[in-house]
């Protein structure tokens, strides 16, 4: 590679083999199109791995387990092979993406150790925000758990060892990656760059020198996380043609344990981030909460909520924070208000990194912009620090020290020693223009002082043309301004209905009322201001180089401030939420239990109408049957206890009038019913596919929602997929909420240990031979014992009546007949038997685990035996009562 320019941080080289890079990218750097050719001298490197175009990557709604996709390979004599599939009807990035676009450029490489449990380790680099995200992950052998970390970051680009792929035995990972990841391109890079020395030179020299103790200290033992950290950083500095310098790269380590995993499936069905029905609709969890005022604390949430802390460490000083906040009135205005003083600060500083070593007056004006943005930027933290000079929890005692002024006074010194005091950044482009103008104090340079009088006397004689036009012709124009047009003239087009527009005026288009135009003399005055604007930016170039150079020292103290800044915003943003709508702090225990818990996103949608319930879930209450009759409430009722036990886990308050929350590691919901005729799959196959990935992944610290599991198909089917499901589910441990039509679930899982029935009431009034149906949206105990709910439905909103007496007979009749062989069934003689018996069961294994002494169990199971003799000769006899 060529030699680094001094103390700059990353450099993007320049290349006609490079792939073009938007400004949102790139920061600093300028379109191909907007380098003059004659200041583009530079020439390709020989090693020059060309890039391929930008590959927008989709997002799986779910895991699958089968299928077939279509493969196609390119290759290039000095670019690495890859590996693509394509798919119809993907999402895009940001909907479920931990960074929310489609233009960040983010490199993934993936380390694997294949056994029973499979190790892998996970290396992101983003170069679009200068950070790296390390991770370990001990796995199954569906790789679920890296799956789901991949489908979080979105990468543009995963790498895997070249013996990973064929002709060599194709690993199975790479398989699944294959399945799970289409349309995501998968990189071989040669296994020499796979090394754990290379990981941890790479670590040592760009991490930021204050992180490097933490970071060492977390990679330790991690072996193959190491090793995709060197690889990745490889394939940066080889094919995407960034040379990153020294200590200039945030590197965090990440653990898998440490966060709430939560499938793609999951995320769409409970809308964290998107709402369903309209993408650009709020009514989504991410919407409700977002109440940030900075677009890092909006990220920051984002993340947040697509990975809740598991760390009840982490969780507690949020809402230590949270209630110092709702608390303290004043300190809480006082930093809302600081913090709308903070524009895109992390991709400031990240632009700030990005140097090229091209020449362009676009790119030195660029520079002059990222000088009056860091300038603005270090002016509104001390008034954050003042805000919060009343905290008192830890967090943000923390947040204040690490946003003191004395840690930006130094780049504060260093602007004001060559930036004019009262140029600041503007938002119109007219008068940033005029910034960057006189940004550099006089006196740095004479000719720098010639070209802005040439600037100022071009732009008095604009304003003067302007009024000589309006006096000669009669008119009454206006002066705007854009970057393209730059100079021109806006005129009321009914002030010439009567007469022509005035021959002096060309360039004329018609836009609504208005009609544009400019002048000759308007034009060449246009390049004498632009001329002299230039100039002044380019004999600036070189003092303002010499900043930004002398900034780039005090970069990773400004991101540290930057991420408390994100962090602050989205606890504040709770704030926001918690006083407009009445939340409650949640505590943490082993039980699940809310007194008076709403549904956030109905809540805000239907504040009047909606009705709060009570939840209560622990080791005796872990699997809960709700029934009930359509439109009940059933799927909002189990919805918002998964929407709250996030909103518990990302340290906000939440809705209810008491909330105590266990620390879940894993949340999958079953709620949706759509079909993908893309994935050419049924409702059904979707409903199935799903199904089999929670059973797969379930434990005792998961969190299950399952909605009307089987109804996609026959009943008896249906009904069989159900129970066999619910019982494995018991049996996994986990917090099940189950809501179905099945009333013979409620009725056969009845009795069994953990499992409680309850439903959804409604009321049912028969006036004047109308049936008046009211959904009461309250839980009550027990399964529903409303039957044939569907007529009283359908006759409720009107279905005609002639209808509804055929379908009520037919009702009756099957009802008849299946109970007249429930009575005659030899079987069923059979099946309470064995159900006693197994009741008989569960009651010596607890006698087994129990502490009674030899007296008092030697008493009891003399009266478990003849109890269990004469119910089981109740049920020889005829005409005796169920066994409950």
């Amino acid at each position: 590679m060529p030699p680094a320019r001094p103390q700059s941080s990353i450099r993007r080289e320049s290349s006609p083999y490079t792939r073009p890079a938007s400004s949102s990218q790139l920061g600093t750097l300028p379109s191909r199109s907007s380098i003059p050719r004659t200041t583009s001298s530079s020439t390709p490197h020989p090693s020059a791995v060309p890039l391929r175009p930008s590959t927008s990557v989709s997002q799986h709604s779910s895991y699958s387990y089968g299928g077939t996709r279509s493969v196609t390979s390119s290759s290039h004599p000095s670019a690495p092979r890859r590996r693509a599939s394509t798919a119809s009807g993907r999402r895009p990035r940001s909907t479920a993406s931990v960074w929310g676009s489609d233009s960040h450029e983010i490199v993934c490489a993936v380390s694997e150790a294949r056994g029973v449990s499979p190790a892998v380790g996970l290396a992101f680099v983003n170069i679009t925000t200068n950070e790296a995200i390390l991770s370990q992950i001990c796995d199954s052998q569906f790789y679920v758990k890296t799956i789901h970390k991949i489908q979080l970051y979105e990468p543009s680009t995963i790498l895997m060892v070249t013996t990973a792929f064929p002709p060599n035995q194709q690993s199975n990972l790479l398989s699944i990656f294959e399945e799970e990841l289409p349309g995501t391109p998968i990189e071989p890079l040669d296994r020499k760059y796979w090394s754990e020395h290379a990981g941890l030179e790479s670590i040592q020299t760009l991490a930021f020198r204050e992180d490097l103790e933490a970071i060492k200290v977390a990679i330790g033992g991690n072996f193959y996380a190491t090793c995709a950290f060197a690889a990745a950083i490889k394939y940066v500095e080889l094919s995407c043609r960034v040379s990153i310098m020294s200590h200039s790269l945030r590197v965090r380590y990440q653990p898998s344990e440490d966060t709430m995993m939560i499938d793609i499936s999951t995320i769409h069905s409970l809308e964290l981030i998107q709402n369903l029905q309209n993408a650009k609709s709020k009514d989504c969890l991410f919407g409700l909460l977002n109440e940030t005022l900075t677009p890092m604390g909006s990220r920051f949430l984002r993340s947040n909520i697509l990975q809740p802390s598991s760390q009840v460490d982490t969780l507690c000083p949020r809402l230590d924070a949270l209630d110092e906040l709702t608390v303290k009135e004043d300190m809480f205005f006082e930093i809302r208000r600081a913090l709308k003083d903070f524009t895109d600060v992390e991709k400031l500083l990240t632009a700030l990194v990005l140097v090229t070593n091209q020449s362009s007056i676009d790119i030195s004006k660029q520079a002059i912009n990222q000088v009056l943005h860091v300038k603005a930027f270090v002016i509104a933290v001390p008034s954050l620090h003042e805000a919060l000079g009343a905290a008192r929890s830890d967090l943000l005692v923390k947040i204040r020290d690490i946003c003191r002024p004395e840690l930006v006074q130094p780049v504060t010194d260093l602007i004001a020693t060559t930036i004019n005091d009262d140029v600041t950044a503007m938002g119109t482009p007219l008068e940033m223009r005029n910034q960057r103008t006189y940004a550099v104090k006089s006196g740095v340079h004479g000719l720098l002082d010639v070209a802005r009088q040439t600037y100022k006397e071009a732009t008095e004689d604009v304003h003067q043309h302007v009024e000589d036009i309006n006096k000669d012709h009669d008119i009454d124009s206006d002066l705007k301004f854009d970057e393209q047009r730059k100079f021109w003239l806006r005129l009321r087009q009914s002030d010439f209905e009567d007469r022509p527009l005035p021959a002096i005026l060309i360039n004329k288009v018609r836009k609504g009322n208005w009609v544009e135009c400019q002048t000759l003399m308007l034009v060449q005055l246009n390049n004498r201001v632009t001329d002299s604007h230039n100039e002044a930016v380019m004999l600036s170039d070189k003092v303002i180089q010499e900043l930004l150079d002398s900034i780039r020292a005090h970069v990773p103290d400004l991101f540290r401030v930057c991420e408390s800044i994100a962090l602050l915003d989205m606890v504040a943003a709770f704030g926001q939420s918690a006083t407009t709508r009445d939340y409650v702090r949640p505590e943490y225990s082993d039980s699940l239990a809310l007194k008076g818990a709403r549904h956030p996103i109905c809540e805000r949608m239907h504040p009047e109408r909606f009705v709060p319930n009570d939840v209560f879930a622990n080791e005796q209450h872990r699997f809960q049957i709700i029934t009930g009759c359509n439109m009940s409430g059933k799927s909002t009722y189990i919805r918002m206890i998964s929407l709250l036990q996030v909103m518990a886990q990302v340290g906000s308050f939440v809705p209810s009038q008491y909330a105590a929350f266990p620390i879940i590691e894993q949340l999958f919901v079953r709620t949706s019913t759509d079909d993908s005729i893309e994935a050419n799959m049924s409702t059904f196959s979707l409903e199935m596919r799903d199904m089999a990935f929670i059973l797969r992944n379930i434990n005792d610290k998961s969190l299950v929602i399952i909605d009307e599991l089987g109804r996609a198909t026959s009943t008896r089917d249906g009904l069989a997929i159900a129970l066999a499901t619910s019982e494995a589910l018991v049996q996994s441990g986990s917090l099940v909420w189950f809501a179905t039509h099945f009333q013979e679930l409620a009725v056969i899982l009845g009795n069994r240990p953990g499992v409680l029935n309850l439903h959804l009431a409604t009321e049912i009034r028969d006036m004047d031979e109308q049936s008046k149906m009211t959904m009461l949206y309250k839980i009550a105990s027990g399964p529903v014992q409303l039957k044939n709910y569907g007529l009283y439905l359908a006759r409720a909103i009107g279905f005609p009546e002639q209808f509804l007496r055929v379908a009520e007979d037919v009702s009756q009749t099957l009802a008849d007949r299946i109970e007249q062989k429930k009575q005659t069934s030899q079987s069923r003689k059979l099946i309470r038997q064995r159900k006693l018996i197994m009741n008989l069961h569960e009651s010596l294994a607890q006698l087994h685990d129990s502490d009674m002494d030899g007296a008092a169990l030697g008493s009891y199971l003399r009266r478990l035996q003849g109890d269990f003799i004469s119910r089981m000769d109740g049920i020889e006899g005829e005409g005796q009562p169920d066994v409950d």
